[in-house]
């Protein structure tokens, strides 16, 4: 059977930031769950903020293609993202706005992609409420597949060992059935 191709990536590029460190622990157990896993970070891929005007002018920016095209490569991704002010982060929301606006193609659909997510805070919602508009975004913009399960770190910044493990064994055991979970519906979504 063929390995589930799965991109991960986090909706910081903070030094340090605990999506950044949700998204590794997270790509090691994808691993784990027998998926080829392509760890990505955004701050390989510059964009500006989005604009209509600036998309009726030059188009779509290189970076935002390369990211649709990378997305339609995989079978399903994991997003992790940190919480601001009671939602998603500018960087990953205009990340986001700008691969929707890629149009599909043979060559990039993202439409029926399968996501899994998880949320990040220093605070006691874990990103709660930043997941809860990431599963909208994903749903709407993209028109993705976003399964149950989910994953959400409160005062996450107690929540890894030094080696980058979960230090709570609850939620260790969570992301290990969201591992499992995006790894099986992405293949049965791609057969």
């Amino acid at each position: 059977m063929t390995p589930s191709k799965i991109l991960v990536f986090a909706g910081s590029i903070r030094s340090g930031a605990l999506s950044g460190r949700l998204a590794a622990v997270a790509a090691k157990e994808l691993a784990l769950a027998d998926a080829e896993v392509t760890h990505i970070s955004l701050t390989d891929y510059p964009l500006p903020l989005y604009n209509f005007d600036l998309e009726t002018d030059k188009g779509v920016p290189h970076n935002a293609n390369r990211l649709a095209r990378l997305l339609a490569a995989h079978d399903g991704a994991f997003i992790a993202t940190p919480e601001h002010n009671r939602s998603l982060p500018a960087l990953l929301k205009n990340t986001l706005d700008w691969i929707s606006r890629v149009k599909p193609s043979a060559t990039v659909s993202y439409r029926h992609k399968v996501f899994a997510i998880g949320g990040t805070s220093d605070g006691r919602f874990g990103g709660a409420r930043a997941v809860v508009d990431l599963r909208k975004v994903l749903a709407a913009a993209l028109g993705g597949i976003v399964i149950p399960e989910q994953i959400e770190l409160p005062l996450a910044q107690h929540a890894f060992r030094e080696s980058g493990e979960l230090v709570d064994e609850a939620s260790a055991r969570a992301l290990k059935r969201l591992a499992e979970s995006l790894v099986d519906f992405a293949r049965r979504v791609a057969d």
